[in-house]
């Protein structure tokens, strides 16, 4: 037990790198981030597994040993516990008058006397009165013995037998569960399929293949959300269609705490924003049109992002484009704008009074050299180097506004798109961890409140010399035993007293 202590709190120390860094497989983004933000530390965590805590060797060695230490103290444990169960109570120490509880029952009526007088002395009375009190009974002679309070020991095995089918359940859950994130668009051209490419971050388990997911295509159709009076989520909605194998669609509606369940999959709603609708036309009059997912920032669902169009002003001769004459914006969406000035902030997460704050870029979105990027952000290393810069100042659209630039192409911004922010997973083990977490609080409460404790009712004739008794009448002593302290057992024991003193119909007093 010790052991398993102390491994225990060796877990619990190596589990703290994984809640201060960023891991790979809940955000790689955020991995990336901490590289390039520490760029001489990042490297000599990650070799030490600061980035995947819960897969490095050395958290996975404290984990296989609390397993076998935890099997090593439930096993004896266990074998002691239905040895003693399997036993009969322990007959009673010869002075019953030097244990902790002690009462002595005189002047017994004639069924007391027969009791005592009849060959084998099985004393039914009394064992008849403790056994309706669900204590064990066993006759030792003219001795009653009684225990009670085996379920602290029970609850105790189960308690641990329970944290070891945790334990089972999260390896079961690493080794076969996976997880994968995905922000998906409202409307039928940003249907979702759970290809691996498809999805914005995942986690495979070391025996999960990306051919072993399940396969399922998603469309969101419609999403509602209800807000607070004062900003605060009241609730989140969404319907989408659902093709699962290849099947026919079917109508879905799920919210935060009611997951889609799919067939070798849950769908977890986390969170939704909007994605602005920009169209530009370039100096040829051609026209793109982006649907851009903005981030929110705060709650009142201000959002940051950018629009890029690497394919516009292309040469009219030869239809190639010029990298140097790529256009992007960073934009800032506010569902809920101010009346006045500086509009930085949304007032409120609904689109009340939306507008959109878009700052043009020219030049080399540096997708030519194949580097990858965020969709989110412009590459600012660009912008440093002249390679990309701004060419007009920042200006505030309506929906349905437009804006005529400098070189006299126009962006014009069409409205808006809902996008909710998905959680796909799969985890294999979550009936077993269910059942394991409630069966543990079960155990331990027995284990808290379960008390052991013996008591012993020997039936002896009394001394004739005795004036204290009448001539011809038998002595019932009491003694108890609390194998673990508590303070109830002095008033537990007297009422026991109390019960057989009925049952055998002699009187009491009590030590």
């Amino acid at each position: 037990m010790r052991t398993a202590l102390i491994l225990l709190f060796l877990l619990a120390v190596a589990a703290i790198p994984g809640s201060v860094f960023p891991q790979r497989n809940i955000n790689p983004e955020k991995v990336n981030e901490y590289f390039r933000a520490h760029p001489d530390l990042a490297p000599v965590l990650d070799r030490l597994g600061g980035f995947s805590v819960f897969s490095s060797i050395w958290f996975s060695a404290i984990y296989l040993l609390l397993f076998t230490s935890l099997v090593g103290c439930i096993a004896p444990r266990m074998r002691d516990h239905v040895r003693t169960l399997r036993s009969v109570p322990p007959s009673g120490p010869k002075r019953l008058d030097r244990l902790p509880q002690h009462a002595v029952l005189t002047d017994l009526d004639e069924a007391g006397r027969q009791a005592v007088t009849e060959a084998g002395g099985e004393l039914p009375a009394i064992a008849s009165v403790l056994r309706k009190r669900r204590w064990r009974v066993v006759v030792h002679g003219n001795t009653v013995a009684a225990e009670k309070g085996y379920v602290k020991e029970s609850g105790n095995l189960l308690f641990h037998i329970s944290m070891l089918a945790m334990l089972l359940g999260v390896a079961i859950g690493s080794w076969y569960g996976w997880h994968g994130n995905r922000l998906l668009v409202a409307g039928k051209d940003f249907s979702f399929c759970s290809t691996l490419d498809q999805f914005s971050e995942t986690g495979l388990g070391p025996r999960v293949h990306a051919t072993d997911l399940p396969r399922f295509c998603l469309q969101l159709t419609d999403f509602k959300a209800r807000f607070l009076p004062s900003g605060q989520p009241e609730s989140f909605s969404a319907s989408v269609l659902v093709d699962e194998n290849g099947g026919a669609q079917r109508q879905a509606d799920f919210s935060v705490n009611s997951p889609l369940r799919l067939h070798g999959a849950s769908v977890y709603l986390l969170g939704h924003g909007y994605a602005p609708v920009i169209r530009y036309t370039d100096r040829n009059g051609r026209s793109q049109t982006l649907t851009s997912p903005f981030l929110s920032n705060d709650g009142n669902l201000t959002s940051e992002g950018v629009a890029t169009f690497p394919d516009v002003n292309l040469d009219p001769a030869t239809g190639k484009r010029d990298p140097s004459l790529q256009v992007a914006f960073e934009g800032i969406y506010l569902p809920t704008a101010p009346e006045q000035p500086p509009f930085v902030r949304s007032q409120f997460p609904e689109e009340r009074n939306p507008a959109l704050m878009l700052i043009p870029y020219r030049g080399n979105l540096g997708m030519d050299a194949g580097l990858p990027g965020s969709v989110y952000s412009l590459n600012q290393k660009l912008i440093s180097d002249g390679k990309l810069t701004q060419v007009g100042d920042a200006k505030l659209l309506r929906p349905n506004e437009k804006w005529t630039l400098d070189d006299g192409t126009t962006v014009e911004f069409l409205g808006t798109q809902q996008y909710i922010t998905l959680s796909v997973r799969y985890a294999p083990a979550s009936t077993l961890m269910l059942v394991s977490s409630a069966t543990l609080l079960i155990g331990l409460m027995f284990s808290l409140f379960g008390r052991r404790r013996r008591v012993w009712f020997r039936v002896t004739p009394a001394d004739p010399d005795d004036e204290s008794t009448t001539r011809g009448s038998s002595l019932i002593e009491a003694g108890g035993l609390p194998r673990t302290d508590y303070a109830g057992f002095a008033d537990e024991f007297n009422q026991l007293v109390a019960a057989v003193k009925r049952g055998a119909g002699g009187r009491e007093g009590t030590e």
